[in-house]
């Protein structure tokens, strides 16, 4: 009797480590594959990162509207938070670099109720409405409409009000930008039963 329950009881160990030898061989194929992908990625990365022009064409060590590493730049095209402070300092910018005179940027700083909306496994791009109205002549009006359609940053222009003569118009724009909330990277333990 003693045997029998001896060797159920080897079986059932057998069994049992077999199955954790299976995983562990799993576990191990999927980190060689993620050490050799983190080895591409970098090397990629630096590429990315060395490059004399940087994507939007201008100097990677410039501090002109199209200069800077293409890092800041990815990064500024589409943040992973909520800040409204930033994208009005953004938009400044870029009506600072056109010959017109800021007369508002408004919007809503909504960032407690964002603050739920901070990193997810699937995340999705969330809007950030903003209104600005601007004064200026003809050419500096029809240099910021393309300074928003060559911006970085994904801007949706909904309306466009237009009003005065060639010499002085006003424009007024109701526009929505996006950010994206950071995607989450779980590290997940698995019992073998």
């Amino acid at each position: 009797m003693f045997s029998l329950v001896a060797t159920k009881t080897l079986l059932s160990q057998s069994s049992y480590q077999s199955r954790v030898i299976a995983q562990k061989r799993e576990a191990l194929k999927t980190l060689r594959a993620d050490i050799t992908a983190a080895g591409q990625l970098d090397s990629s990365y630096n590429a990315f990162v060395s490059t004399s022009q940087n994507a939007l064409g201008g100097d990677p060590n410039g501090n002109g509207p199209q200069d800077g590493d293409n890092t800041k730049i990815v990064l500024d095209a589409l943040p992973s938070s909520y800040d409204f402070p930033a994208l009005v300092t953004s938009l400044e910018a870029m009506l600072n670099s056109q010959s017109v005179t800021t007369n508002s940027i408004s919007g809503s700083d909504d960032e407690v109720a964002q603050s739920a909306n901070q990193s997810s496994a699937t995340p999705q791009p969330v809007a950030i409405p903003f209104q600005v109205t601007v004064t200026g002549n003809y050419a500096g009006i029809q240099g910021l409409i393309s300074q928003f359609e060559h911006s970085i940053r994904p801007i949706q222009l909904q309306t466009l009000d237009l009003t005065g003569s060639q010499d002085t118009l006003s424009l007024s724009i109701t526009a929505q930008t996006y950010y994206q909330p950071a995607k989450t990277f779980n590290i997940n333990l698995k019992e073998v039963r």
